[in-house]
């Protein structure tokens, strides 16, 4: 099945793991800056302090 090419930059933006969003590098570079969640594919180097 070949995907639209909206959907295939759709796709590539995040995927679903354990039913949760995982949002790539890309998707956080679009965005054009950092959310401070602690997401794992963070271009911007934060890492969330574990307690």
């Amino acid at each position: 099945m070949k995907l639209q090419k909206g959907r295939e930059v759709e796709e590539s933006m995040y995927y679903i793991e354990n039913g949760l969003y995982v949002f790539t590098e890309a998707c956080h570079l679009k965005r054009g800056y950092c959310c401070q969640s602690g997401c794992r594919h963070c271009p911007y180097g934060f890492k969330k302090n574990k307690k």
